[in-house]
């Protein structure tokens, strides 16, 4: 088996166009890609979590600062990096003050959204 074994990236954001966007270049970087419309959901991965997730601050009801302050206070995903993505700058500080290892403005970069995945997987 090859040292460098698939990284799994999971994003959480309620806007299909960019899910999709994001899916493609990242499946075509060779990365797992799982996505989901609904923050709750992440809180209830159990089994095959991610390497690394891309977590929207704004999503449908949910507060993507609420959802990583709880994966940060939760043993078997704490140790999961989280980069927070939201269309409003403003937000950096408080995405980082939630736990988050990493923030992005939208609309972002592909390479400086790639280049943050690479430092924080590897």
């Amino acid at each position: 088996m090859s040292q460098t074994s698939t990284k799994k990236i999971m994003i959480a954001d309620d806007d299909p166009g960019i899910v999709d966007a994001i899916e493609l270049m990242l499946e075509f970087e060779g990365y797992q890609v799982s996505s989901t419309m609904d923050g709750s959901t992440v809180l209830d991965m159990k089994t095959e979590l991610p390497d690394l997730l891309l977590l929207d601050i704004w999503m449908s009801g949910e507060d993507g600062r609420d959802i990583c302050k709880k994966l940060k206070q939760t043993p078997s995903t704490q140790n999961i990096p989280v980069i927070m993505v939201s269309a409003s700058k403003d937000v950096k500080e408080s995405a980082l003050a939630a736990g988050a290892d990493d923030f992005l403005a939208k609309p972002f970069e592909m390479n400086d959204l790639l280049g943050k995945i690479k430092t924080l997987t590897s």
